[in-house]
């Protein structure tokens, strides 16, 4: 299998010269203050000249290399460390995404994120990560030419997960890897009470510190809990304070 995979021909990126390419450092220096405050593992995808643009060194996502190494490889990366009983599902969510994305107006491409979970192999064990990928520049057609990702733990315990989301956009979109399709859904909603609970859990209090300083029986703030977990679809309420950190809830 050839990394030609993962550039599809309806995102056939032309039009980019080098005096582009100088125009975009500012860009990089900024992902790199970026990355060196939040610890992000970020990466920069170059769709003209089909690698990786920039690196960060955080060691979530390099399996052992150095960010030198992965600008090196490029998508040959994901060939290597990626299972390969994940590698075509890795594939229909690049073509799906980008599908997604040609049914967009241009005005709307920079807008938008998609996010997926999929395995990568480290000292024979697998971690489960998550990727968020956004366009940063168009090139003259309104194809993708540079995108960054951010790549973190998954909150998830399966692969897939793929959605679309919109800046500012109540609703997102799901795509199914059993159907082959999109289907647009609402985003949940938490009110102040529950917002608040998570703010305080996110700063390390218990359960009766928070119930004393919100004024609430203990039983009414475990319902609570519940009832943020079960609309968040999380497991406990660490995966919820991700999930609703990831959803912009907080």
């Amino acid at each position: 299998m050839k990394i030609d995979c993962f550039f599809i021909p309806d995102n056939a990126v032309s039009g980019i010269s080098e005096d582009d390419y100088e125009r975009v450092t500012d860009i990089i220096t900024t992902l790199k203050a970026y990355a060196r405050l939040s610890f992000q593992s970020i990466y920069v995808v170059d769709y003209f000249k089909k690698d990786f643009l920039y690196v960060s060194d955080n060691p979530l996502f390099l399996c052992g290399h150095q960010p030198s190494d992965l600008k090196k490889m490029g998508f040959d990366f994901y060939l290597k460390h990626v299972p390969q009983s994940e590698i075509d599902m890795l594939l229909e969510i690049n073509r799906a995404g980008f599908d997604f994305y040609q049914r967009r107006t241009i005005d709307d491409r920079t807008k938008l994120y998609i996010s997926y979970d999929f395995h990568i192999m480290e000292s024979g064990r697998k971690k489960l990560i998550n990727h968020k990928i956004t366009p940063i520049l168009l090139d003259p057609n309104g194809n993708v030419w540079l995108a960054v990702c951010v790549v973190s733990p998954s909150f998830n315990k399966q692969i897939g997960h793929l959605e679309a989301h919109k800046e500012k956009c109540v609703d997102y979109w799901v795509y199914s890897l059993k159907s082959h399709q999109w289907e647009q859904k609402s985003d949940v909603v938490l009110n102040e009470t529950e917002k608040e609970i998570l703010r305080l859990s996110t700063q390390g209090y218990c359960e009766k510190e928070i119930a004393e300083i919100m004024s609430l029986n203990l039983n009414t703030l475990k319902k609570h809990k519940k009832h943020i977990n079960k609309t968040l679809g999380a497991y406990n309420i660490s995966s919820a304070i991700v999930i609703a950190h990831q959803k912009k809830l907080m």
